[in-house]
């Protein structure tokens, strides 16, 4: 199939685009790398009347530190992420994840606020910005707010992006030198959306201490007693992750048949981070 018939626009300055959304409002949609916009083009699973381009906008291409977060501009690629092409403020993690996505054609064109605009619950930039405590910028003709991912998405495919906002930037907290963070994942084949993914970060230095927790089928969420558990104090005496997890994952499971296999992902993140 190919889409319906929709005009199409490239913006060279946000404030065009934000414009155009603006008069469009519930008749536009924006794009970036089109990974998954595209598609839903195709199938018509998405019917916009005006298509608004904002990855040539090159205020949405950079990377900046601002104190000790660093903004990462909305159409920064995975690939770019991947390659070291932006500041590491997260020991390798970010690099790590985005080298796992998908496959190199994706990452060439996907962008990591298209990731998290589309907030696919399996898509890996959810759950490792949960876990880091990022937030977004979002911006509209009428001004700037900022929320926290764990808030900004509130279901599958639904988030509090409004009709005229358009994410600029993702904010993500410098870890200490003295850093630790742990990652696994289980997909059916290579480069394809999680099953089921856990990341765990403890930083002694910052007082951090997160586990997070994704599905195939609802939103990534913080593990909040195996977080705690993990941050007793201040790390050195953990006490009996393997319970809080248990825990956690009954409460934060709809499935209990698969509670063996979040399980083993979990407490693999756990030990990659304390090994």
């Amino acid at each position: 199939m190919k889409p319906v018939q929709l005009s199409y626009e490239r913006p060279d300055a946000l404030r065009g685009a934000l414009e155009a959304l603006r008069q469009s409002s519930s008749n536009a949609r924006v794009i970036a790398g089109g990974q998954s916009l595209g598609p839903m083009l195709n199938f018509r699973l998405a019917q916009p009347k005006r298509l608004i381009d904002v990855s040539r906008i090159e205020a949405l291409r950079t990377a900046a530190m601002e104190g000790q977060t660093l903004a990462i501009g909305a159409c920064v690629t995975h690939a770019r992420i991947e390659d070291g092409d932006i500041p590491d403020v997260t020991l390798g993690l970010m690099r790590h994840v985005a080298r796992g996505i998908a496959y190199r054609a994706v990452r060439n064109r996907g962008t990591i606020g298209g990731s998290l605009a589309h907030a696919d619950p399996a898509a890996d930039w959810l759950v490792t910005m949960i876990a880091l405590d990022a937030s977004v910028r979002l911006q509209s003709a009428a001004g700037i707010r900022e929320l926290k991912v764990a808030d900004f998405v509130i279901g599958p495919l639904n988030t509090q992006l409004a009709e005229t906002e358009v994410i600029t930037h993702v904010l993500v907290p410098r870890l200490a030198a003295s850093g630790r963070w742990g990652h696994a994942k289980y997909a059916k084949k290579p480069g394809d959306f999680a099953e089921t993914a856990a990341i765990a970060i403890f930083d002694a230095e910052r007082g951090v201490a997160r586990v997070a927790f994704g599905r195939r089928d609802e939103p990534p969420a913080l593990m909040q007693r195996t977080s705690n558990q993990l941050g007793g104090a201040h790390g050195r005496q953990r006490g009996n992750l393997k319970a809080a997890v248990e825990s956690d994952l009954r409460d934060l499971s709809a499935k209990p048949v698969d509670l063996m296999l979040h399980r083993a992902i979990v407490m693999r993140a756990l030990q990659d981070m304390v090994s």
